[in-house]
């Protein structure tokens, strides 16, 4: 007797026996091997579009390998023209950015940034806030040439002063005392100690 079908209670007087509950559920393969048709579609249809989808995944792949086979022979005949992959690459840049600035997407950005611009420099804020900065701007530059012109005043007056009249005068006597003396050094040069005017004797022969 199979095991699976006993049951489990072993005190139970049906044990040994299959339970009445358990009944054969017959499997039609066929219902559930076919996929149900799309709603709104019969199955003439559907077979057609599953037809044509795989036909364009064939194309595709296709398409791919002979872009591949077409992006190979580029390159070779770059490589044999010396063209760097570097050269492309700038190349390849350019074209996109070209691209970019002619799509409708930049375009529109770029008129609707210069909107926003127009309104920036035409709102009342903006027009206070430059006249705000310009103002700064003369009332620095006023303030320095009042200082520059304090200071080229107070060093005129410093010079004409008696007190800096008096440390010139001094300087210039002390520097032409130094120079007097400089010079009277250099033409008579002191004699001897001992020796007094009398000019030197000649030293005795061997």
């Amino acid at each position: 007797m199979d095991s699976a079908g006993q049951d489990i209670n072993l005190n139970s007087p049906n044990k040994g026996l299959l339970s009445d509950s358990m009944t054969d559920v017959p499997v039609d393969t066929g219902v559930a091997a076919r996929t149900p048709a799309i709603e709104g579609l019969t199955e003439a249809e559907e077979e057609e579009l599953r037809a044509e989808l795989t036909k364009v995944e064939e194309e595709i792949v296709t398409l791919r390998q002979v872009l591949a086979a077409k992006e190979r022979h580029c390159g070779e005949l770059k490589r044999r023209l010396g063209l760097s992959t570097l050269g492309g690459l700038k190349q390849n840049l350019s074209r996109s950015w070209h691209d970019v600035q002619v799509s409708n997407a930049y375009v529109k950005t770029s008129e609707k940034l210069g909107e926003w611009n127009e309104k920036v420099t035409q709102s009342d804020l903006y027009k206070k806030t430059q006249e705000t900065l310009s103002q700064a701007g003369q009332k620095t530059s006023a303030a320095l040439s009042t200082v520059g012109s304090a200071i080229s005043r107070k060093l005129g007056d410093m010079r004409n002063s008696a007190t800096f009249k008096s440390f010139e005068d001094r300087v210039g006597t002390i520097k032409s005392k130094v120079v007097g003396d400089r010079e009277n050094g250099t033409d008579n040069l002191p004699s001897s100690a001992g020796s007094g005017d009398k000019p030197l004797s000649d030293p005795a022969p061997f």
